[in-house]
């Protein structure tokens, strides 16, 4: 599913022992001592993600704002604000939302907000004060909505096009169901209605297409000819005068079509726009102007801040509050300072927990942080979107990132796409000075390339996937000596693309002329290496599709063991399934940890995990620390030599 960039500015946090807000970047935390050697370290940043916001008025004419609010559950909530005041009111989710969330909503003609997700249609009515339709819907979240001129509401879904209407006057709903089928998943982003009743959406992103579909007969007709079709997005929208008007690729200045009563006309230019207003947009969506003409200023979700001005002028400060349970933790690691580390997902926050001090800060960050890894004294970084490489001081004063400005901490060096737009793995190499990203393309592509950065020469090269093995993205990589990895590959395309390959494969690759040894789909009918491990007698440990462990031996270019894993093992875009300490190689499990015998590779649980192990971490001080939705945990794995009791878990301040 497509997902926005992190905006980059300066931000207020929430020092929780205080009822005032502070500006500050740091909050002391108590971590709570589970028993049996786990310790809960808390929410690492306490903060919601808005998935569209618009401002209205209540029934009693009251400027009001209402939010879908997700955290790590998906979307929650709609919470409302009252923009005299900011007195707030929550509204649960009257369903699962099982970590999905709105990609569109839009705001009616009679004051009803709409949404739909996770298979779900939702109706908020703002004069109720209340949710006052759901239906459960064919899969599964609507990428795009609009109103047509009777009322009706309409919304297209991913991953397969799926249509509903809805009609708040009647209380009818239709479900049509998949309405146009691809074998690649479907970003239905523009709707719009004809003043005649017809529906056309526009999708993408493997290639481009608009759909005419007929209320009344249910039929849906594709208009731009096959040879017409573009990769990337295709474009509609409603014009004042009735008609829909619509491009095969989104900005572009010419191919225009025009589309009245389900006929597509080619009128190539098309300079007058004057686009029907509707209240409605993506996940992005903000609606900052009241009906009175006062204004959204400022609103800012983490320091609970809303300026409201009118006149250009501001006339109230407020502060509001809202419940959360935090963002997923998406990624961690140790940072050469001896502080855990990590990014979350939605919204995207950079967090730095101190075992030292049981201290955890949080701040907004650039991009997804998927995958990230040290190197001598610094920290690298590979985030979504674009393939983002950023590398950040630990020692040094955090300045905010900025692409292509001077003095920020974390620094933006480069972008991989369309070769690397999700990283999947960030390997610092054993050379002390090369720094590999890898991960899957771009929208709609299929096979994934690398990055090669030397931090000596600062020299960059990026390698398509046609130049290591076509049609397959690197999943994860490990160093082998001064001049070889090891890596292995994902069969599965960019989100939205078509997968090509058959079986993903091992390779090997001479680091400094970049060219493969050998490869070969090792195993058969697999489609994921997600996890390689070097253990200490030179042989690899490995994953494949998280159902089998295997030892790799990279001289024979052979597997000499494997065995069916029998747990589940935590999953993420980057992965960090296998624990490493100086003595011993650990395999998280979904619900507990084991040990690896180095001699006959079989697994030792040595404990259950007393929450859901949902993101592998890292090995510090004796400690093995993991992410379990929004919180930071670790487990006591190998106690501390008493002179270092300084440093041990028993010191932590509890409660």
């Amino acid at each position: 599913m497509e997902l926005s960039e992190c905006q980059y500015k300066n931000i207020y946090i929430l020092f929780v022992a205080s009822i005032a807000l502070l500006l500050v970047t740091s909050i002391a935390w108590s971590s709570t001592n589970l028993g049996n050697g786990f310790y809960d370290h808390g929410v690492v940043a306490p903060y919601s993600q808005r998935r569209g916001i618009v401002s209205t008025v209540d029934n009693q004419g009251k400027n009001i704002i209402l939010m879908w609010l997700m955290d790590f559950r998906g979307c929650y909530e709609l919470l409302k604000i009252d923009a005299l005041t900011g007195k707030t009111e929550e509204f649960t989710t009257p369903f699962s939302p099982d970590g999905d969330a709105p990609y569109t909503s839009i705001l009616s003609s009679q004051n009803k907000f709409y949404a739909h997700f996770n298979s779900h249609f939702i109706e908020f009515d703002v004069r109720k004060q209340s949710f006052t339709f759901i239906q459960e819907t064919t899969p599964k979240t609507a990428m795009s909505m609009t109103e047509d001129d009777n009322g009706v509401i309409w919304s297209v879904t991913y991953p397969q096009s799926a249509l509903v209407s809805y009609n708040p006057h009647t209380g009818e709903f239709k479900d049509y169901g998949q309405v146009y089928k691809q074998d690649w998943s479907q970003y239905p982003r523009y709707i719009a209605a004809d003043d005649k009743g017809w529906i056309y959406f526009a999708l993408g992103k493997t290639a481009s297409q608009i759909i005419a579909f007929d209320p009344s007969t249910a039929r849906a007709l594709p208009v731009i000819p096959e040879s017409d079709r573009k990769y990337g997005l295709a474009y509609v929208y409603r014009d004042l005068i009735g008609k829909v008007y619509g491009n095969s690729l989104e900005g572009a200045s010419d191919g225009w079509y025009e589309f009245y009563e389900g006929r597509g006309t080619k009128i190539g230019s098309h300079p007058l726009i004057n686009k029907k207003p509707y209240i409605t947009r993506t996940q992005d969506l903000f609606h900052r102007s009241f009906p009175d003409g006062e204004i959204i200023k400022i609103f800012d979700l983490d320091s609970r801040r809303l300026v409201i001005s009118k006149d250009y002028q501001e006339i109230r400060d407020l502060h509001f509050n809202y419940s959360s349970e935090g963002p997923l933790v998406l990624s961690m690691g140790a940072a050469p300072d001896g502080t855990i580390y990590g990014g979350t997902f939605f919204p995207l926050h950079f967090f730095s927990y101190n075992p030292k001090t049981d201290q955890l800060l949080s701040r907004l960050c650039y991009g997804q942080w998927n995958t990230v890894a040290s190197q001598n004294d610094k920290v690298f970084i590979g985030g979504y979107s674009k393939g983002l490489l950023l590398e950040w001081d630990p020692s040094q004063t955090w300045v905010s990132t900025e692409k292509d400005k001077s003095g920020c901490n974390p620094v933006f060096r480069y972008e991989g796409t369309p070769e690397i737009n999700r990283p999947h793995k960030l390997l610092p190499h054993m050379d002390g000075k090369t720094i590999i990203l890898a991960g899957t393309p771009d929208y709609g592509l299929t096979g994934g390339g690398l990055m090669f950065w030397d931090r000596e020469t600062q020299k960059l090269q990026i390698l398509k996937h046609n130049e290591i093995i076509p049609d397959h993205s690197t999943y994860s990589l490990v160093s082998l000596s001064l001049n070889l990895i090891l890596g292995g590959t994902t069969t599965a395309p960019g989100s939205g693309g078509i997968k090509l390959a058959s079986e993903a494969e091992l390779y090997l690759m001479d680091l400094n002329s970049k060219k493969l040894l050998w490869h070969q789909a090792i195993l058969p009918n697999v489609q994921a290496y997600p996890d390689l491990c070097l253990a200490k007698n030179g042989l690899v440990y490995g994953i494949s599709d998280s159902k089998i462990f295997f030892v790799f031996d990279t001289v024979k270019r052979k597997i000499v063991y494997q065995s069916n894993i029998s747990e589940q093992i935590p999953y993420r875009q980057g992965p960090r399934v296998f624990i490493t300490s100086p003595q011993n190689i650990y395999i998280l499990y979904s619900d507990g940890i084991a040990q690896i015998d180095p001699e006959t590779y079989k697994f030792t649980r040595l404990v259950t995990s007393p929450v859901p192990i949902t993101v592998g971490g890292e090995f510090l001080d004796g400690r093995i620390f993991f992410g379990s939705g929004s919180h930071l945990y670790s487990y006591v794995v190998e106690p501390l030599q008493p002179q270092n009791k300084k440093q041990a878990p028993t010191n932590l301040k509890l409660h």
